[in-house]
């Protein structure tokens, strides 16, 4: 999970170092496109796969969402801190607790109520509306979280009837085909630096999802959700370093009540042996 984290954060400073010169839908979509090249050991698990009609709609609708999520998530890398998109991002996992109460029937004890309250009481700290200028990237990160969460909620009901390798494939062939009208929208040719890092991107964010599934495998979730808060301190240091942003201990503090509710969330799922619903940070991204 500590190797997750940087890997993520490797992204978002690649991402932050483009500037705003290619327009965020183009470049989730260059992202996605130059990462199709890490489908090819999937092309066999697809074509063997039977699909049916109301899969294949599953598959499709869990794609558009994330596909919105993941042009939020660009727009607003390229106009907020380092820092400010990590920390909102770990609220992704709330609306999927929330989420799985309204959609999947889950209970939402007293306990779990109050570890969302702490969570969004993070949220607000981060934000400070009224106190500070609330911008456009900072409204895009609210969207991106929640339609990350909604994505997860979806992969959590296709996980069911297919392999992960498969549901990565088609959330990868979606998210580039719905991203395609968006960018044509307002092309701006990239130049041979701007391909080489979004290339670099597409493969950071792949070797982020498979060190993560190996941490899943060797820990239960209640162990590696801790370690997460380190991605927002390599994230306060890369921007700090890299991009001369200043470290705002609000985010910080933001950030830590935010992981430490989805921590205790996870330690009582464990506690009480119930399947786990609330994933970790950044298992939304998948």
């Amino acid at each position: 999970m500590v190797v997750t984290g940087l890997l993520f954060v490797g992204v978002t400073a690649l991402v932050k170092s483009m500037g705003t010169r290619i327009p965020a839908a183009e470049a989730a979509f260059l992202r996605y496109f130059l990462g199709l090249v890490f489908l090819i050991p999937m092309i066999g698990p697809l074509r063997s796969s039977q699909m049916d009609r109301t899969s294949l709609g599953l598959f499709v609708a869990r794609g558009f969402v994330h596909t919105f999520g993941v042009a939020a998530w660009f727009y607003a890398m390229a106009r907020i801190p380092i820092a400010d998109v990590t920390a909102m991002n770990y609220m992704a996992p709330i609306y999927v607790t929330i989420g799985a109460a309204l959609f999947l029937g889950e209970k939402l004890a007293f306990r779990r109520m109050a570890a969302i309250g702490v969570a969004l009481i993070g949220a607000m700290i981060i934000l400070r509306p009224g106190f500070r200028e609330v911008g456009p990237g900072h409204i895009a990160m609210l969207f991106t979280a929640i339609s990350f969460g909604g994505s997860y909620l979806l992969a959590k009901k296709l996980s069911d009837r297919y392999s992960a390798a498969i549901v990565v494939a088609m959330l990868s062939i979606v998210v580039t085909i719905g991203l395609a009208p968006l960018a044509a929208m307002n092309w701006v040719t990239p130049n041979g630096f701007e391909l080489l890092v979004l290339f670099g991107v597409a493969a950071l964010a792949t070797g982020g999802h498979y060190t993560m599934t190996l941490a899943f495998r060797a820990a239960p979730l209640a162990v590696t959700q801790p370690v997460t808060f380190l991605q927002l301190v390599w994230a306060v240091l890369v921007g700090l370093v890299f991009f001369g942003e200043s470290v705002d201990p609000y985010v910080i503090l933001g950030g830590l009540l935010i992981v430490a509710a989805i921590s205790f969330i996870s330690w009582r799922e464990m506690i009480l042996k119930r399947r786990a619903i609330t994933p970790d940070v950044v298992a939304t991204k998948t």
